[in-house]
């Protein structure tokens, strides 16, 4: 609800502050006195448009800060209005945008009246008011829709579209045979080919070196010949049996070298054939690798990734022939869904029509005609019509001329349903009435505090007196400066208030007889 607001520099009104009670207030006050200018306040606290005329004369910028409970919650909004320039919006101190505030304000309050800010002229809000007011059940749909956007979603997922996913096994096959045919098993598979070429390529030189070795090493040699003449030397002589030891065991070692080198040398063979076999390997595993992975470890993860990926897509054929017919039986249900919930809307809309008929015949429309248009697969274009005068054709609310007409068919539709934003503002709801249907009216306005904050901009005694609070705007003219000025009224002073606006005498005690008459029978009324 709306608690407190403050205004500085908006049109006539130089600074007022106003603190809004719960329940009912009446916005009182002569004709020009800028009562209007409280409903315009409100509207700039909900992004409406901000017109540097607004500003008063002499002034740099207008402000208006309003305060606002949301459950536990309170929310500071302000507005600040240049003579020149863009306006500002703050939300809780910081900075916002208009838009922001108009998102928040369609939860905060509606506006009834000359305004573009009544959420019941939005299709959407439509819609779900009929949805409340029948009990329309959405729950299935909902579910049906759910299931066609999980199947959609799968659809994508097991491959896109026909031709990319055409394009993609072409290559993935393309990519799985070549490293199929290459058969890696081994990731240290190049260093062995490595060192088998090194081998290969030089075979020849390698035996030579072999022989030249085992020239200088075997028994013949002049190696073993001059270990065996050393050892002849010291054989014998005890100061060195220990060397003769060693050099004897030289000797053994010297023999088994020399086998071994002779065995590794008959091993090495010239094999052109073979090298190019190793050669060709090596470079076939090096564009492997620079298609497919720094390292061979790499290139065959890569294909077993691949491998996996293309059995996928061969799979998708099976798999979206599956699918296929999940959405058509998921397709024929939220058909069906649908249709339920449209026959539910199409049963729901006369009654809804009847019933805001029925308040609108007691709010000085006696010949005033509503419909509830219900159109679309499931019913989703819900469109309130309003034909105010006999012969005249239903229209959209939203195109409804008259600001009282729309301000009254706004309060008959309140009336009908129980959820609507906190604070309900109505302005000209009164436009053309007065006698009982002022009355009805009045009772009309009190009848929705029990589900809302409610604040009217009203010329008749008969409105006002059905108010919890009432305030009242004057307005001051010296001939060079009008000031406005808005205050909460007493108890006494409500009954000045209405005498002026019953009789335009408010020291008349006729008029104060009738005011005080008037709030007791409205008190009685209302809280009865």
């Amino acid at each position: 609800m709306l608690l407190e607001m403050h205004v500085t520099d908006l049109g006539v009104i130089e600074e007022v502050s106003i603190l809004f009670g719960p329940g009912l207030t009446a916005v009182t006050g002569e004709t020009g006195a800028g009562k209007t200018l409280i409903v315009g306040a409100i509207e700039l606290l909900l992004g409406g448009r901000a017109d540097p005329s607004m500003v008063r004369p002499g002034a740099d910028e207008a402000v208006v800060e309003g305060r606002f409970l949301t459950g536990d919650d309170e929310i500071l909004i302000r507005r600040v209005v240049p003579h020149e320039g863009r306006s500002r919006a703050y939300l809780d101190g910081q900075l916002a945008t208009a838009s922001a505030l108009a998102d928040l304000g369609s939860c905060l309050v509606d506006l009834h009246g000359q305004h573009a800010h009544q959420s019941l002229l939005a299709g959407p809000a439509q819609r779900a008011a009929l949805d409340r007011f029948g009990g329309v059940d959405l729950a299935p749909l909902h579910a049906t829709l759910e299931a066609l956007a999980t199947i959609d979603t799968e659809l994508e997922s097991v491959g896109g579209d026909e031709r990319a996913r055409a394009r993609e096994i072409d290559l993935l096959r393309y990519q799985v045979a070549e490293l199929d045919d290459a058969a890696i098993e081994d990731p240290d598979e190049d260093d062995r080919l490595a060192s088998e070429a090194a081998i290969l390529a030089d075979a020849g030189a390698h035996r030579e070196a072999a022989g030249a070795a085992l020239a200088l090493l075997d028994g013949d040699g002049p190696v073993s010949e001059a270990l065996a003449v050393a050892l002849g030397h010291l054989a014998e002589r005890s100061p060195f049996s220990g060397l003769v030891d060693q050099l004897s065991g030289l000797g053994a070692d010297l023999a088994d070298l020399s086998g071994a080198l002779r065995s590794l040398a008959e091993t090495v063979e010239e094999d052109p054939v073979r090298l190019d076999e190793v050669g060709e390997r090596r470079r076939l595993l090096a564009e492997l690798r620079r298609k497919y992975g720094n390292s061979l470890v790499e290139v065959m993860d890569y294909h077993s990734e691949v491998a996996e990926r293309l059995a996928s897509l061969l799979d998708h054929d099976a798999r979206a022939a599956v699918l296929d017919a999940e959405r058509v039986a998921a397709e024929a249900a939220r058909r069906a869904a649908a249709n339920v919930v449209r026959d539910a809307r199409r049963r729901a809309a006369p009654d809804l029509a009847a019933r805001i008929e029925s308040h609108l015949h007691e709010l000085a429309m006696p010949t005033a005609s509503m419909g509830v248009s219900v159109e679309g697969e499931a019913g989703d274009d819900v469109v309130l019509l309003l034909a105010a005068n006999s012969g005249a054709p239903l229209l959209p609310l939203s195109k409804v001329a008259s600001g009282g007409e729309l301000a009254r068919a706004m309060l008959a539709v309140r009336r009908v349903l129980t959820v609507s934003p906190p604070t309900q503002v109505f302005d000209e709801v009164d436009a053309g009435i007065g006698g009982e249907v002022a009355h009805a009216v009045g009772a009309s306005l009190a009848e929705l505090t029990a589900q809302s904050q409610v604040l009217v901009v009203t010329h008749l005694a008969q409105v006002a007196a059905y108010a919890h609070n009432q305030i009242a705007v004057t307005k001051y003219d010296d001939g060079e400066t009008a000031v406005a000025n808005a205050t909460v009224l007493s108890d006494e002073e409500r009954v000045v208030e209405l005498s002026r606006m019953l009789s335009g005498s408010p020291e008349s005690g006729t008029a104060r007889d009738h005011a005080v008459e008037l709030l007791v029978a409205a008190s009685v009324s209302r809280d009865a």
